[in-house]
């Protein structure tokens, strides 16, 4: 039996409201106690001491590109980078070659995942085959092979009783269905958000609108259905706001925001820098204030960081060619820490649960907790740490990000994963 005990540790678990210095036993892979002062005779022992330790960060949208597209990720270069970054969990989206829209491909993965990954993959299904918004995938048959959520990621169902259809099926299955929100016809061909920035650059331009009308016709649906909803990577200020009334009318419908929406906006882009070109895009100032302040009260549920890796060749052609997306598992934390603890927006318990304790019960994974008999999943960082990142030192395959050589206030110092540590800060 492997035994490891992190000793000294400020240790912060929302799903007990605990925050205090103490050791955490592990025992093979599951959380043995947490007391002060345990034994470390015959142990692997953590030193964490001036360290926070929290239940193991969960990011809920990342892009593996495996199977099909392993030029730019694979399942074991992703699950590096998000142990770089903290997260013992990743979610994957289904936008693979093929596409994840029956249980063969989500067995591929698992068996991929459970070889190659030192995380844990949670597959996420495609809600139509093959992505195409016209006839639905064999959701239940993926959810018996091990998919957590059903989504068709960035291409949004536009139809409405297909998504009612794929609502009810979500409901009946109890898994809940994940919409990137955009009116495909509203934006077409831009290639950042509409406004004083865009006429600026002579780029064409998404609106805002884009997303809100999704939203708003997504939420009449989830009310109709009773399907549990959760709105990706939420970027403008009116779908916060649709978002919360959806809350106080009782539906069981949640949101996710990513570090680089709340952390940038259009007037802060390089002009033509494809390293900021992602959808939805960047938008305007007021959009990140309502976003920041969604975390703030609580109207947004989780950060996640929608990876999306492309490679070198692919992502550094002119703006109006390059695909949209970028890397984000190693900066997350860190603009977390940013934007939202040491700008005194959030305390650091409501910033361990928006990356653990809600990840996991939007998606009911039974993770997210240090309570004892759970799984052994840590995530240990500094509040204080000074660094610079690199992307040039990523496990990633890929380098796309606008945060090259962003210097940091605090950051990941090890990651345990069923109580193993699978990576821990170079000295």
């Amino acid at each position: 039996m492997s035994k490891l005990v992190v000793k000294n540790g400020r240790v912060v678990d929302p799903s007990q409201e605990l925050d205090r210095v103490c050791d955490v036993g592990i025992e093979d892979d599951v959380i043995l106690e947490i007391e002060d002062g345990i034994s470390t005779v015959g142990c692997e022992q953590f030193d964490a001491s001036g360290l926070v330790v929290a239940p193991g960060f969960i990011d809920m949208h990342v892009h593996l590109r495996e199977p099909g597209f392993e030029h730019a990720e694979t399942i074991e270069t992703g699950s590096r980078a998000a142990a770089a970054g903290g997260f013992t969990s990743i979610c994957c989206m289904p936008n693979t070659e093929p596409v994840n829209d029956k249980p063969t491909v989500t067995s591929y993965i698992i068996d991929r995942a459970r070889r190659s990954a030192i995380v844990n993959v949670y597959p996420i299904g495609a809600i139509t085959k093959n992505s195409a918004g016209k006839e639905l995938s064999a959701i239940a048959s993926m959810k018996q092979a091990g998919i957590v959520a059903i989504s068709d990621d960035g291409k949004p169902v536009m139809n409405a009783r297909v998504l009612r259809r794929a609502m009810e099926f979500a409901q009946a299955l109890n898994i809940p269905l994940i919409q990137h929100c955009e009116d495909l016809d509203l934006s077409a061909g831009g290639l950042m958000h509409e406004g004083l920035e865009s006429t600026r650059l002579g780029l064409r331009g998404i609106p805002r609108t884009s997303e809100d009308v999704m939203v708003a016709r997504d939420i009449l649906l989830a009310e109709l259905t009773g399907a549990r909803y959760h709105v990706a990577h939420v970027s403008s200020k009116n779908s916060v706001e649709m978002v919360a009334f959806a809350k106080r009318r009782g539906l069981p419908v949640t949101c996710e925001a990513t570090p680089h929406h709340f952390a940038l906006c259009d007037s802060e882009m390089r002009p033509y820098d494809s390293n900021f070109k992602m959808k939805p895009p960047l938008r305007e100032r007021c959009d990140l204030e309502a976003i920041t302040q969604g975390i703030v009260h609580g109207v947004i549920d989780a950060i996640a960081t929608d990876h999306a890796p492309h490679p070198g060749d692919e992502k550094m052609q002119e703006f109006e060619r390059c695909p949209f997306g970028i890397i984000g598992l190693e900066t997350a934390l860190g603009l977390g820490l940013e934007r939202l603890y040491h700008s005194d927006k959030i305390d650091i318990s409501r910033l361990i649960s928006l990356f653990s304790k809600k990840p996991a019960e939007i998606l009911s994974l039974d993770r997210g907790t240090l309570r004892v008999g759970a799984a052994a999943d840590i995530t240990i960082f500094d509040l204080e740490r000074d660094w610079t990142y690199d992307v040039n030192r990523s496990p990633s395959k890929s380098r796309n990000t606008p945060f090259h050589r962003h210097k940091f206030r605090g950051g990941p110092v090890a990651t345990i994963v069923a109580g193993q540590i699978v990576w821990r800060l170079e000295a």
